[in-house]
C-alpha cells in the first residue's frame, strides 16, 4: 500500500478521536459549562448531523479543487475548531464549533476515500479502504482512552488542545504525500448533475442502506456499553475503557482482515460475518451477567461490526463509481446516518423494560433488518467493477 495512505489514516485517527472522546468528557463539561448532564448530548448529535449533512456537501465544494489543497482547508478548519471549543466558555458555541468540526471531518473523509481508491489499482480498493479506516479503529484503541485519561487528569479541554495538535502532523502528511495535481473529477469526467444522478440506482441505495444499518447496530451498542458493563455484568467503571479497547483492538483486526476479501468476496464476508454479527448482540444480552464472556464478546463485535461495514462501505464507493468525486460523501454519508440514527433507537431501548439490555437488542435487531435487505439484493454483494472511482 502507498505511503500516503498511511498519512491519511494519520488524520482520520485524529479526527476519529475527536469523534468518539466525548463518551469520557462529558460529565465534566457539563460541571464545567454548568449545562445539565442530558443536555450535552447536544455535542454528540450536532456532531453526527454535521457529518451526515456536510459530506455531500463538501464534497460538492470540493469537487473541483485540487484533492491535496481540499484536504488541507479541511484539516485547517478542523484544527481552528478544536481551539475555539478548548477556549469558549459558552455552551453553544461549543455545540457550533462541533458542527463545524464534523463539516470539516465530513469534507476530509469524503474527499479522502476518493483520494485512498486512487492511490491503488482498481482491484485493491477495499485494501485501501481498511488501511484508511484503521485510523478510525486506532481512535477507539488509543485515541478515546487516551482522551479520557488526559480530561481526567487536567480538564476536558486539554483533551481538545491535544486533537487539535494532532492535526499539525496530519497536515504534514497529507502535503508530502498526497500528489499535487490528482483531482477528484478527471478532466472530462461527468458533470455534478450526472454524479447526483448516480443516487438513483436502486443498487447503491440498497447498498448505502445496509451500511446505515451496521453502524446504526455497532453506534447504538458502543455508545451504551458502560451500563451493560457496570450494571448487569456488575463490573467496576475501570473495565469500561478497558471494554472500550478491546472493541477497539477487534474492530482493527476485523477491518483488516475484510479488507483482504472485500474487493473479491464481499458477498462472503457478509454472508459469514453478517449472522454472526446478529447473534453476537442477541448473545450479549443473554450472557451479560457473565462478564468474561461478555468481554469475549465486546472483542468479537468490534471485529465482525467492522469488517461487515467496511466491507459494506467498500461496495459503496464500487456502485457509485460513476460519480467519482461524490462517491466518498455517499459512503461517509451512510456512514453517519447510522451512526445518528443507532444511538437514537438505542436509548429508546434503554428506556423499556429490557433496561441496559436493551441497545444491544435492539442493534441485533437492526443487523437482521440489514440481512433481511441483503438477502433479497444478493447482486448487489457481486464481485468488483471495473471503473475506476479516481483519477491521479
Amino acid at each position: 500500500m502507498p505511503f500516503a495512505l498511511y498519512l491519511l489514516a494519520m488524520a482520520v485517527f485524529a479526527m476519529g478521536t475527536s469523534e468518539f472522546m466525548l463518551a469520557g468528557l462529558v460529565p465534566d463539561i457539563a460541571a464545567d459549562l454548568d449545562v445539565e448532564l442530558a443536555g450535552t448530548g447536544l455535542l454528540t448529535s450536532a456532531f453526527a448531523v454535521g457529518m451526515a449533512v456536510g459530506a455531500p456537501v463538501m464534497a460538492v465544494l470540493a469537487r473541483n479543487r485540487p484533492v491535496r489543497s481540499s484536504l488541507l482547508v479541511f484539516i485547517a478548519v478542523f484544527l481552528a475548531a478544536h481551539i475555539a471549543g478548548a477556549v469558549t466558555a459558552e455552551f453553544p458555541v461549543l455545540v457550533a464549533t462541533r458542527v463545524v468540526a464534523a463539516l470539516a471531518d465530513a469534507g476530509f473523509l469524503a474527499v479522502a476515500l476518493t483520494a485512498a481508491t486512487g492511490l491503488v489499482p482498481a482491484d485493491r480498493r477495499g485494501r485501501a479502504l481498511a488501511v484508511l479506516l484503521s485510523g478510525t479503529t486506532m481512535a477507539t484503541i488509543a485515541g478515546v482512552p487516551g482522551g479520557a485519561l488526559l480530561g481526567t487528569v487536567f480538564g476536558w479541554r486539554v483533551t481538545f488542545w491535544a486533537v487539535a495538535l494532532l492535526c499539525v502532523p496530519a497536515a504534514i502528511g497529507v502535503l508530502t504525500g498526497i500528489p499535487a495535481r490528482m483531482r477528484a473529477v478527471p478532466d472530462r469526467g461527468p458533470g455534478l448533475s450526472a454524479e447526483l444522478a448516480v443516487l438513483t440506482r436502486p443498487r447503491l441505495m440498497a447498498v448505502m442502506l445496509l451500511g446505515a444499518l451496521v453502524n446504526a447496530a455497532t453506534f447504538g451498542a458502543f455508545t451504551f456499553l458502560a451500563p451493560l458493563l457496570t450494571d448487569r455484568a456488575g463490573l467496576g467503571d475501570l473495565w469500561v475503557p478497558a471494554a472500550l479497547v478491546l472493541f477497539g483492538i477487534g474492530s482493527f483486526a476485523g477491518v483488516t482482515l475484510a479488507g483482504r476479501y472485500s474487493d473479491t468476496r464481499p458477498g462472503a464476508v457478509v454472508a459469514v460475518a453478517g449472522p454472526l454479527l446478529c447473534a453476537g448482540w442477541f448473545a450479549m444480552a443473554v450472557a451479560a451477567d457473565r462478564p468474561p464472556v461478555v468481554l469475549i464478546l465486546v472483542f468479537v463485535q468490534g471485529a465482525l461490526s467492522f469488517a461487515l461495514g467496511s466491507t459494506l462501505i467498500t461496495r459503496v464507493l464500487y456502485e457509485a463509481a460513476g460519480a467519482p468525486a461524490m462517491a466518498g460523501s455517499y459512503a461517509t454519508a451512510a456512514l453517519n446516518i447510522g451512526a445518528a440514527v443507532g444511538p437514537v433507537v438505542a436509548a429508546l431501548a434503554l428506556g423499556t423494560r429490557l433496561g441496559s439490555l436493551g441497545p444491544v437488542v435492539s442493534s441485533g435487531v437492526l443487523v437482521a433488518i440489514a440481512l433481511l435487505v441483503a438477502s433479497c439484493g444478493r447482486a448487489v454483494l457481486g464481485g468488483r467493477q471495473s471503473e475506476s472511482v479516481v483519477t491521479a
